[in-house]
């Protein structure tokens, strides 16, 4: 029988909120840490856990812990995981790894210094018709990827940003990171890692509400020899339109879309027909606006088969790396904005 494991979640938002509903399933919520004392205090009372208001005093007096789940603003999240690898604790973070190539290799290094498993959230790799294609590419069922287009097409409104972190690039670093690093995750873990991009970016929609892109349209070159493309943007009137992907390869055609990479759209695929799948969980619903597919009951189950069964990290430190590179090339490219390298 597994040992019942003890968690904290750094970070009481809403998606801390997601975190502790899954944990409370898979072990004990010993302790929450938000610098608004109201919303650690309300995550506390509800799953009786210990409130704290500060990260440091949390890891100097929860001794116990197994993980710590890093859910703050992005660009907390290095500095916040660096401190719960160096206390000897195991991390859970947050998509994005980080908001910089720097801070990511910063943490992966933490996380060997302490001999302590470093994972990342990575929840859309989990989505049924996203295993399926996966598990194809693994087994040479598409033959030699050619090409791969991914078009990202969701709403923000000003509301979703104001009084928030959110919109900034100290904290948040893009939509890329916010928005659509999970599709971007996707693409490295799917073809591969990126040789060179060709980015175009702008904020058509978004001025003085965001310091950053709300678009934009990527060309990519795999170093496998497949190219890519990106269109993105939170400006889709009035609500989130597709979220897809589509690969042609050698073998075959498929295309994962709807919202949120939920569907399979489209496949014709030499001698195999992916059928039969599971109905994937629905997105994260966030009252005004709707998040990537609610896959952390997955990401937990992980978790504990990699802490106390010696199982496979779903996505580690290095594979988040990889995606904050990815986007870091891209940001280079769209320019006039403040590098975080």
């Amino acid at each position: 029988m597994n040992k019942q494991l003890n968690f904290a979640i750094v970070g009481c938002g809403r998606i801390g909120e997601r975190h502790a509903g899954h944990i409370v399933k898979n072990g004990k919520l010993i302790a929450v840490c938000d610098i608004e004392k109201d919303k650690a205090d309300q995550l506390a009372e509800k799953h009786d856990a210990k409130a704290y208001y500060d990260i440091d005093t949390l890891l100097k007096l929860e001794g116990d812990i197994d993980l710590v789940a890093i859910c703050t603003p992005n660009g907390l999240h290095a500095s916040h995981s660096i401190m719960a690898l160096r206390m000897g604790f195991h991390v859970l973070c947050e998509k994005p790894m980080a908001i910089s190539v720097h801070d990511c290799g910063e943490m992966i290094k933490a996380a060997d210094s302490a001999n302590r498993r470093l994972m990342i959230v990575k929840q859309n790799r989990f989505n049924p018709p996203v295993e399926a294609v996966k598990k194809l590419i693994e087994n040479d069922k598409l033959g030699r990827i050619y090409s791969i287009q991914l078009n990202c097409f969701w709403n923000r409104n000003p509301d979703y940003y104001k009084n928030s972190w959110k919109g900034t690039l100290d904290l948040d670093g893009g939509t890329l990171y916010t928005q659509f690093s999970h599709f971007i995750d996707l693409l490295y873990w799917m073809i591969g890692d990126v040789k060179s991009v060709k980015a175009f970016g702008g904020n058509f929609n978004h001025q003085g509400i965001v310091e950053f892109d709300d678009n934009g349209v990527i060309a990519l070159e795999f170093y496998n020899g497949a190219l890519g493309t990106i269109n993105y943007t939170v400006n889709c009137f009035e609500g989130n339109m597709e979220g897809s992907l589509t690969i042609f390869g050698e073998k075959g055609t498929v295309k994962i879309g709807g919202q949120y990479l939920n569907e399979l759209e489209y496949q014709k695929i030499e001698g195999v027909e992916i059928k039969d799948l599971p109905k994937g969980n629905t997105a994260n619903n966030y009252g005004k606006y709707q998040g990537s597919m609610s896959n952390h009951d997955k990401v937990y189950e992980n978790v504990v088969q990699v802490l106390t069964n010696d199982g496979v990290i779903s996505a580690n430190g290095f594979e988040g790396l990889k995606t904050v590179e990815i986007i870091d090339k891209i940001y280079q490219q769209i320019g006039n904005r403040n590098q975080n390298v």
